[in-house]
């Protein structure tokens, strides 16, 4: 498209962002040294019964050859880079939290009430705990004794937020309770690995 272009002696190039699908076209235009002008769809569609791509297209070049679209702001695509690595960061804690709500949900099911004294049950404590729980530990005792030094709540208070009716006497974790529980831990654990790994 850019040797087309280049053919027919056009120097600047006027175009709509629209989802994605812009970006390649965007910087392979740039980068062949055209004057990319990115428009926003809204505010160039301002005659009615315009809706095709052809008379879009037609409607832009018009608009651009009289200089009355205002190109939208681009960062440096250092910046594009670096905007990217954080939204999928973001996208990572948002899926890492989601999964940690379901262990969350599963530990209450059982009657589990860690969050009383734990504010973050997918840290080293609660994470040690719910191992253990999903690996068939039920001695209260030994569960509360995982719990990390910088855990200001006492054993004694971590024992009592597993309660003995929630490993009364037989007591097993349901089966569908023990997969969820696994599963959201391994997912979250390994999410909230990526957000700290180096690019």
């Amino acid at each position: 498209m850019a040797t087309w272009l280049k053919a027919r002696g056009i120097e600047t190039v006027a175009m709509e962002a629209t989802g994605v699908y812009w970006i390649p076209v965007f910087q392979i235009l740039e980068t062949q040294g055209f004057e990319v002008k990115l428009v926003n769809a809204r505010h160039a569609r301002t005659v009615p019964d315009r809706k095709s791509d052809v008379l879009d297209c037609q409607w832009l070049r018009q608009l651009h050859r009289y200089g009355l679209l205002a190109g939208s702001f681009r960062p440096d695509d250092s910046v594009c880079v670096l905007r990217r690595y954080i939204r999928q960061r973001d996208t990572l804690i948002k899926s890492a939290s989601t999964h940690i709500q379901q262990m969350q949900k599963a530990l209450t099911q059982m009657n589990v009430q860690l969050h009383r004294v734990i504010s973050d049950i997918s840290g080293t404590t609660g994470l040690a705990i719910i191992r253990a729980i999903v690996a068939g530990e039920r001695d209260l005792h030994k569960l509360a004794a995982l719990k990390d030094v910088r855990i200001h709540a006492s054993t004694e208070e971590i024992v009592a937020t597993l309660t003995d009716r929630a490993f009364g006497t037989g007591w097993r974790m349901p089966i569908a309770t023990k997969w969820i529980s696994r599963t959201a831990r391994a997912i979250s654990t390994d999410l909230v690995k990526q957000t700290s790994q180096p690019v």
